[in-house]
């Protein structure tokens, strides 16, 4: 097939140092598990085994109750801080946002993301090429805010608990940096293990948590009726404040961003899709018994949680003097907490905050799944991300990582972390609200265009005055955003000579064309598309035969490669095969031009046994130039960029395909 008469010794025949095979022990175990391709990951928000059992709507519900519902553990110690004696009004209308605008956009995105693929990819598939993968980008590092700050302020919250707990041994008061630590450290060491599917153990958290909170709801209302005064002391209060109706209603509008904690749940609502148990008819392009139960789903955890928010703030800003809910108070973060020990007693109150840890515990480890399912979904497939964030481990230490600074930072602290969360959690509520308009309005369906424009208005004003109101979540999503958008186009450029396509198929024709030639070798030139004339074929042909003393007599083929959208990275390739002018052309639609080259020259080489030779002429123009225009565009320095990409494929030079410039 070559002329070479001695090939290179093969790297893989010396022997290693011991150091060697200690280190490549290490990176198999942490590589272990890497899928083949993105979107396997482990946890609850991972898409399941093959032999994965589909579960009940109501046990799927509580995979994602994990995080929604334990918001109840701080949501309204945060909602009295920020709102004060308005904050039952407040949540009235966080509820009335939740059931008139959040659940029907999160029921149109379940429908239309019945994998659960979530808001983020119908964007990506309205808002195609470059433009619509630096939207996901951005998209991506706000729900790496919302679930990092999921994870650290869930454990900075169960520290909060299991400090306040009468039982606590006093050398744990202080200590809410180093407890907080621990416990995302723990979330660390289960995921490096090997974390699985865990609904039976959701359903009992969320089971035991809900009636634990029904019970001290419950008790909380018996005092609000038993001792009435609470009730006429707070209005009374409320309209010496505040004035009339209108400005009470006016100012619970305004301070509403602040509770925007308790929207939480329905992005990872449907992230959990896969998992529900469809009807016998369902089928992968319309699984409708799947995106019934979501609905079900997404309807149920609403109307519970909306039911618990309103009730808890009513109870707790009643029932709790304001003070206690200050920095240091013994309602900090735990309002419900303070009352179960104040009306139940420490027992009760001891097994409620057991509970809440609990809880709190597996929601850091929902958001960590939820992380581990996201990043690989996206990044890999964009080329924006090495290899090795398919596996579990290598990305479970990094968020460990960053959790770790982030609580430094925020020295565990459940308020200060609140405004970051909100962010995060309103502008994918926001993103998911336009995607659903976006879909409306291409479907041409005016009623639920106007209706999901106008829930889009509220989501985006939320966020804005959640922003100009608690900056600091801004700041962390924009370094968040930072760091994917630097590491992404590092990784793009890193991975820029990798072979990408994932699967090669050609037709009859193409078949008999590069089969022709039983003896070898198969001659191949490289053609632009965009001159189609017999006339220019003809002078590509005269041209290889001169500059590259080609036979007059080699039955050449033409290649071409059509680039239709640069931004993506990975891709299926069909060659055609076509006669233009009596001449043979391989026609291949694809992403850019030397990679599929050399993924086309390789697949013939294995499919013929014959090696492939193909001539290119020298591009003309600035080389940087022309490599910028291959990193964005897919074009520009083809036929270096073709050796390259072969020369890493292959490392063998005696089966390397021949490149000829002339």
């Amino acid at each position: 097939m070559t002329t070479l008469t001695r090939p290179p010794a093969e790297p893989s025949d010396r022997p290693k140092p011991a150091g060697d095979i200690k280190q490549g022990q290490f990176k198999r175990w942490l590589l272990d598990g890497m899928p083949e391709t993105s979107g396997k990951r482990q946890g609850p928000h991972g898409k399941p085994d093959q032999d994965h059992t589909p579960q009940a709507w109501w046990k799927v519900m509580c995979l994602t109750g994990v995080d929604y519902f334990s918001t109840l553990g701080y949501q309204p110690a945060i909602a009295a801080l920020a709102a004060g004696i308005v904050s039952p009004l407040a949540t009235i209308v966080l509820v009335a946002v939740t059931l008139l605008g959040a659940l029907p956009v999160y029921r149109r995105v379940a429908a239309e993301s019945a994998r659960g693929e979530g808001s983020i990819a119908m964007l990506e598939r309205l808002l195609p090429r470059w433009g619509g993968k630096l939207f996901v980008l951005a998209l991506l590092g706000f729900a790496a805010t919302d679930f990092m700050i999921t994870m650290t302020l869930s454990a900075a919250d169960a520290s909060a608990h299991a400090i306040e707990n009468p039982f606590a041994p006093e050398w744990l008061h202080g200590q809410e940096i180093t407890i907080t630590l621990a416990l995302i450290a723990g979330l660390g060491v289960v995921f490096l293990r090997g974390f699985k599917e865990a609904i039976n153990v959701a359903v009992v958290l969320v089971g035991v948590y809900l009636v634990l909170n029904a019970v001290v709801v419950a008790v909380g209302l018996a005092h609000v009726v038993t001792e009435a005064h609470v009730v006429t002391d707070w209005w009374a209060a409320l309209n010496q404040q505040h004035g009339n109706p209108l400005i009470m209603v006016g100012i619970a509008l305004l301070v509403f961003p602040k509770l925007a904690l308790g929207l939480s749940g329905f992005e990872t609502g449907v992230a959990v899709m896969p998992q529900i148990k469809g009807t016998p008819g369902d089928t992968e392009e319309n699984p409708a018994g799947r995106i019934r139960g979501t609905h079900k789903l997404l309807t149920t955890a609403a109307l519970i949680m909306s039911a618990f928010l309103v009730a808890s703030s009513f109870i707790t800003t009643f029932l709790i003097p304001a003070a206690e809910f200050q920095p240091g108070g013994k309602a900090d973060g735990r309002a419900l907490a303070f009352l179960a020990h104040q009306f139940l007693g420490d027992g009760f109150g001891t097994v409620y905050d057991i509970s809440t840890i609990a809880i709190l515990w597996f929601a850091g480890a929902s958001a960590m799944a939820g992380l581990l399912n996201l990043v690989p979904r996206y990044l890999p497939r964009f080329g924006m991300a090495p290899a090795w964030t398919k596996a579990v481990r290598p990305l479970v230490l990094v968020f460990t990582a960053v959790g770790f600074i982030i609580t430094l930072v925020f020295e565990a602290n459940v308020e200060a972390q609140g405004g970051a969360y909100a962010t995060g959690v309103l502008v994918l509520m926001t993103s998911a609200s336009i995607a659903v308009t976006l879909s409306a309005r291409r479907k041409k369906q005016k009623a639920k265009t106007i209706a999901f424009g106008a829930v889009a208005v509220v989501f985006a004003y939320t966020t804005v005055a959640n922003v100009v109101e608690r900056p600091d979540g801004i700041r962390i999503a924009a370094l968040f955003i930072l760091g994917i958008v630097l590491v992404s186009f590092a990784s793009r450029i890193r991975r820029s000579f990798e072979l990408r396509a994932t699967h090669i198929k050609m037709d009859q024709m193409a078949l008999e064309f590069t089969a022709a030639n039983e003896e070898g070798p198969i001659r191949i030139i490289a053609h632009e598309p965009k001159r189609l004339s017999a006339d220019r074929y003809q002078l590509k042909l005269q041209h290889a035969q001169q500059a590259n003393h080609l036979p007059i007599d080699s039955d050449a083929i033409f290649i071409e490669i059509i680039v239709d959208d640069s931004s993506d990275f990975e891709q299926e390739l069909f060659v055609e095969g076509k006669v233009r002018h009596g001449f043979k052309i391989l026609e291949i639609h694809s992403n850019n031009v030397p990679n599929t080259l050399a993924a086309v020259l390789l697949h013939i080489r294995d499919v013929t046994g014959l090696m492939p030779h193909i001539y290119f002429r020298w591009t003309e123009g600035n080389p940087i130039a022309n490599l910028s225009k291959f990193l964005f565009f897919g074009e520009g320095e083809i036929a270096p960029v073709t050796r390259e990409v072969l020369r890493e494929a292959e490392p063998d030079i005696t089966r390397r395909p021949w490149v000829h410039v002339g």
